[in-house]
């Protein structure tokens, strides 16, 4: 791994790792494909069409997800391309330099999908390093590498990272940089990929913080504001950097359709055919910018984004969607006292369907970890004013006790649950309800560059930790989570980076923990 270390950053000093720093028709709901494919170059398309990067993703024991977008102009509308298919070639290597060749093909990329191509590669070995490209007519993408998952009976350790709430304007992606240099077999980006907010001048403030690098265009609410919100945050070459060094394993959040949204309401309120339609933008423009299977694939403004993963006998990766189904915020959102609305039965946070389908995948095949990789905290979180955050598993108790129930009374073990959206890193215990035993661990990561610098802890976090005993560790900086999973212990490392305000800040470790198999406890490692 460290030789592909070097290597991939060789290539991002070659300059292979490029980057740089109104309302449109709903595409997704029923295009006519084309079939015409171009030959040559498309008309007006001169050179660099990989100026978004690649990635990898869904990684199985036989393959994993390749993907790209061809956009020589990213930012311009339909990233500089003709609305013609073009046939592009793509290539997986056992080496960097592609001399032993594994598999290979060619793939259409539409203009009804924004020129993406998402390959489902198969037919590889299991559990090895393998090196991926696209190429058009004499141009090569950025080289890409990703893992193979072992198999299902391969007693294998597993290394992954959790990351995610990137907000541009609020800082640079240094901890992506980190994050490319790590030894890791995955990467679960939790969600908030994009921001939808409109740009603000650069030195503006607002809630705090000041925009360090501005957002191209105002808020996204059609296809083409989302495609050119994905773009730009693609042209980063921190964010391009680890896309091209390790397979993802994605979902998203709130942000990527708007803030705070949950089910069929917006997060200001909205509903009906306004918020179906930027829904279906929102999710299409995901689509076109994930290494997603063709499961993922949006009808309209519905998509099925829950998946399970498995990675040996030691770790079942079940990837959760807490905002499409679940029940709008309780007690107008924020964070406040709970009122009555809290304590509801039947609240719904996963939404019948995919609750069943966890509780019956975590029974089927036993995996020494289970492993809940989802967005927002699930760990009760009350504040010394009694407040709880409504958009988070607090604001759903009676969701989080059935669940947690179930897979208990399913016999799923050695539970561990990855969030974010908080801003913050936590460590805690997850109980089904407030006196009862801890019937899982969770690891929180903080953001990648939301909110700015941050600061060691928020004000009111002695009190906080004070209140709630079940958290072992808070940090308020930016940076990222790792995971390293053995069939005896499950270890958990919280990075941190001093800043985000300017670009080329250290990495640097705040706490460590360890958790042994049939147990749930945090101890220091």
């Amino acid at each position: 791994m460290a030789s592909v270390r070097r290597h991939l950053a060789d290539l991002s000093r070659r300059g292979l790792l490029r980057g740089a720093t109104g309302l449109a028709g709903l595409a997704a709901l029923g295009p006519a494909f084309s079939t015409r494919a171009e030959s040559r170059l498309p008309g007006g398309m001169t050179s660099e069409p990989f100026r978004l990067g690649v990635a990898a993703g869904d990684p199985q024991p036989d393959g994993f997800v390749i993907w790209t977008r061809l956009a020589p102009d990213p930012l311009a509308p339909d990233g500089g391309m003709p609305p013609a298919p073009v046939e592009v070639a793509w290539e997986v290597a056992e080496d960097p330099a592609f001399r032993s060749i594994a598999a290979a093909g060619q793939a259409l990329a539409r203009p009804e999908w924004a020129h993406s191509l998402h390959v489902e590669v198969t037919g590889l070995r299991p559990q090895r390093p393998y090196f991926y490209r696209f190429r058009l007519h004499g141009e090569a993408s950025p080289t890409g590498h990703a893992r193979t998952a072992p198999l299902p009976t391969a007693d294998a350790d597993f290394r992954m990272v959790t990351a995610g709430c990137q907000h541009y304007e609020h800082g640079f992606f240094t901890a992506w940089r980190h994050i490319a240099q790590e030894e890791v077999d995955l990467v679960f980006h939790y969600g908030d990929f994009i921001y939808e907010y409109a740009g603000r001048p650069i030195g503006a403030v607002s809630s705090g913080r000041s925009t360090v690098r501005s957002h191209a265009g105002g808020e996204t609410f059609g296809l083409a504001d989302y495609r050119t919100r994905y773009a730009q945050y693609r042209l980063d070459p921190d964010l391009a950097a680890a896309s091209a060094a390790h397979a993802f394993a994605v979902t998203f959040d709130d942000h990527e359709v708007a803030n705070n949204w949950t089910g069929d309401v917006g997060g200001r309120g909205e509903t009906g055919p306004d918020f179906d339609l930027r829904k279906a933008a929102a999710f299409q423009a995901w689509y076109e910018h994930m290494p997603v299977r063709r499961s993922a694939l949006p009808q309209g403004p519905r998509i099925t984004a829950h998946r399970r993963l498995h990675f040996g006998r030691n770790l079942a990766l079940h990837l959760l969607d807490t905002r499409g189904a679940r029940d709008d915020q309780p007690c107008g959102d924020g964070t406040k006292p709970p009122c009555a609305e809290v304590a509801r039965a039947e609240a719904q946070m996963l939404g019948a369907a995919q609750e069943a389908w966890l509780l019956d995948g975590a029974a089927a095949r036993p995996a020494t970890w289970q492993v809940l990789a989802q967005q927002v905290p699930m760990f009760a979180r009350t504040f010394p004013n009694g407040a709880i955050g409504m958009d988070k598993w607090d604001g759903y108790p009676a969701a989080r006790t059935r669940l947690l129930h179930g897979l208990h009374q399913r016999g799923a073990t050695n539970l561990v649950v990855l969030s974010g959206d908080v801003h913050s890193a936590y460590a805690a215990t997850v109980a089904a309800e407030p006196e009862g035993p801890a019937l899982a661990c969770e690891f929180t990561a903080t953001s990648i560059s939301s909110e700015g610098d941050g600061s060691e802890q928020r004000r009111g976090s002695a009190a906080l930790l004070a209140a709630n005993p079940h958290i072992a560790f808070h940090n308020n900086r930016r940076g990222y989570t790792l995971q390293h999973f053995t069939g005896r212990h499950c270890f958990a490392t919280f990075r941190a980076l001093p800043f985000v305000s300017s670009p080329g800040a250290p990495v640097e470790d705040r706490a460590r923990f360890v958790v042994a198999a049939g147990d749930v406890a945090l101890h220091p490692a």
